[in-house]
């Protein structure tokens, strides 16, 4: 079973690391300490320039929740705009409404704007009052391609069986579950063999001395690469 790596890189260093090191594809954020807000469209358009691999540019104009008024989804949606001129991979974004649902209206005008590139629903997904009812929402819409998830849980590790029911449900859809947070190079097979997750998302987990301000440690994606190879 072939299983995806992402990495979040904050600078173009980070991007070369990862890519040189076996990710498969990079997360590109910038303000780790606020969960991951928008980069600058300088760093997307040098990361894109830096690296073969996809890139996924985090949509996220602030750090104060999910639900977004009028005047955050017009920043958004040039954000968007900026990030498809960059010839960035894919877009990270997530909405939900006051009822902690996926927010439909905002999400539909989000892949209208982003116009074919690809859309991960990221961990927004996590404060939705009912996951499962969340990813059927997810899968009526055919440009998210990705869910970025931890099962509600602050660690993947908390909630392994959740993951298990989110990767069913999605099975055979055009949405593959993206399990990502707290995940470790211990836990890692055991996690992906019970869950049969087909893509893992890295932060901390691959930055020197686990610090997720820190820089992205390439001996540490590498081994992460050879597990999931060995699997």
């Amino acid at each position: 079973m072939s299983v995806l790596l992402e990495v979040i890189a904050t600078t173009v260093a980070d991007a070369r690391l990862a890519a040189r090191a076996g990710a498969d594809r990079l997360e590109l954020v910038t303000a780790m300490g606020e969960g991951g807000l928008t980069p600058s469209v300088g760093l997307i358009e040098a990361v894109v320039d830096a690296v073969e691999i996809p890139v996924n540019v985090i949509v996220r104009p602030h750090s104060r929740g999910f639900v977004y008024d009028a005047d955050d989804y017009a920043v958004m949606l040039r954000d968007i705009r900026a990030v498809k001129a960059a010839r960035a991979n894919g877009i990270v974004i997530g909405m939900l409404d006051a009822q902690r649902a996926i927010d439909r209206e905002g999400l539909a005008r989000v892949c209208e704007a982003a116009d074919g590139l690809a859309i991960t629903f990221h961990r927004a997904f996590d404060e939705a009052r009912d996951l499962h009812e969340a990813l059927d929402v997810l899968l009526s819409f055919d440009a998210v391609t990705n869910v970025l998830t931890s099962g509600g849980q602050p660690s993947v590790l908390q909630a392994e069986a959740m993951i298990g029911e989110l990767v069913r449900q999605a099975v055979g859809s055009h949405c593959t579950v993206l399990a990502g947070a707290g995940l470790t190079m211990d836990a890692l097979a055991g996690f992906v063999n019970r869950t049969r997750v087909e893509a893992v998302h890295f932060g901390s987990g691959v930055r020197v001395n686990g610090n997720g301000l820190a820089a992205v440690d390439g001996e540490k994606v590498a081994r992460v690469r050879a597990l999931l190879e060995a699997m």
